[in-house]
């Protein structure tokens, strides 16, 4: 529930700052056409799909919001590349039936395609893409009061192929705002998990994730 109302804020915020960049702008004639460069920050929720096994047990891998930021260069009015990351780290909470047993933190990364549909100055404009990520992870610590308490985790880097699929909403030639979904799918062998430096199972997560922003284009 706290991550959804994390969300909420930043819907609300991106629409709180929608007047603010129609007024910035107000009275230019310029068109968002043959710009090349656009910067966009927002937030976003992450929620795996996969419930890996490890070391026997069914586990559940908790989500998590985080503030991101993307890059974006567009060799056309329509195709663009994208760099993308959160800025901040998901925070994952490892669960078994028995209850919490570990927690990782994970911090994604993009490198991706883009086509945008329609003309640069059209107000409602999706966009699909397909790309490569690899989410860097960190922070593996054992529940004080679980199983694997006072023992050593590491978890590998995830790496693969990432869909995206959104939509910006142009509010001046300058200013827009976005809303997107990921996908991103292991494509490597998927990501081992240790113990004490023994392989105990695989950190298949396959995370989705929800985000909204603000961007500017020049």
């Amino acid at each position: 529930m706290m991550h959804f109302r994390h969300l909420t804020l930043a819907v609300v915020a991106t629409l709180a700052i929608a007047p603010a960049a129609f007024a910035q702008d107000a009275g230019t004639t310029s068109s968002a056409g043959g710009k090349r460069f656009a910067v966009v920050g927002g937030y976003a929720l992450s929620e795996p799909t996969s419930n890996p096994q490890i070391a026997g047990t069914r586990t559940t891998f908790d989500g998590d919001g985080a503030a991101t930021l993307s890059a974006n260069y567009y060799v056309t009015d329509n195709i663009a590349v994208e760099a993308w990351g959160s800025a901040d780290k998901f925070g994952n909470r490892v669960r078994s039936p028995n209850g919490k047993i570990a927690s990782v933190d994970t911090q994604p990364y993009a490198l991706s395609a883009q086509y945008h549909f329609g003309t640069a100055d059209k107000t409602v404009r999706p966009f699909v893409g397909l790309g490569y990520y690899e989410a860097n992870t960190s922070g593996e610590k054992a529940e004080p009061s679980g199983p694997l308490a006072g023992q050593r985790i590491g978890v590998e880097t995830a790496k693969g192929a990432m869909a995206t699929a959104g939509v910006d909403l142009n509010m001046t030639p300058t200013w827009f705002a976005r809303a997107d979904v990921r996908y991103m799918q292991d494509t490597t062998g998927q990501p081992n998990v240790a113990v004490n430096g023994t392989n105990v199972g695989k950190a298949e997560l396959n995370p989705v994730t929800v985000g909204v922003g603000v961007g500017a284009r020049f």
